[in-house]
């Protein structure tokens, strides 16, 4: 049985283009559920944390008990994806300027470092050799993205942009600095929805 016909994909709903998420898991018929309250993650196989405006997003979990249930929801090990603002929310340090964070992946982000609203633009990068040794390119569109300037010990970098990490992942944390909800290449929520598959089946398996 697959496991994400029982428990959903949660897609943090506070701020952000939420719902582009969603359609990307439409496509991949996997479940999913828009997560605005913290007694939400309680049966959630997995949360996407999506971008908008870091600061507001911060104001907006601090104004509920969010901040324990994501740690809590983190300390169990269920897979969190942040894009964008919701990287430098995971990140473990954010300069430009400085402003408090999650810290549940360890990466130094500096918000904002393309640019303004106006200074958006689509690229192409390339996604680190799979098991066959091959790289191959991926779509990304980038919209006041912050970049990733430390990486980390533990931390493996996924995709990267003009030789820039723009994806990385540490144990059940996945972050990007791009938007990949807004392409129509499903590889990267792909790989976030094989990540809470095996962290339900290996929960399941532990319950046995």
């Amino acid at each position: 049985m697959n496991a994400l016909r029982e428990r959903k994909i949660g897609v943090l709903a506070l701020q952000g283009d939420f719902a582009a998420h969603g359609r990307m898991l439409d496509r991949l018929h996997a479940a999913w559920v828009e997560v605005r309250k913290p007694e939400q993650l309680a049966d959630l196989a997995g949360l996407i944390m999506p971008g908008g405006e870091s600061t507001t997003l911060l104001k907006l979990i601090a104004s509920t008990p969010m901040e324990p249930a994501l740690r809590a929801f983190h300390a169990a090990g269920r897979p969190i994806f942040g894009t964008c603002a919701g990287l430098i929310l995971l990140a473990r340090d954010v300069t430009h300027p400085a402003q408090p964070s999650l810290g549940l992946i360890d990466v130094a982000v500096e918000r904002n470092a393309y640019g303004r609203q106006v200074d958006s633009f689509e690229a192409q990068g390339t996604l680190a050799a799979d098991n066959s040794g091959a790289e191959r390119p991926l779509e990304m569109v980038f919209i006041r993205a912050p970049r990733i300037t430390r990486v980390g010990p533990g931390v493996r970098v996924l995709a990267r942009h003009r030789d820039e990490p723009v994806l990385v992942q540490s144990a059940s944390v996945l972050g990007a600095t791009f938007h990949p909800e807004m392409t129509a290449d499903l590889t990267v929520h792909e790989a976030f929805v094989a990540m809470c598959r095996a962290g339900d089946e290996a929960a399941a398996s532990a319950a046995e």
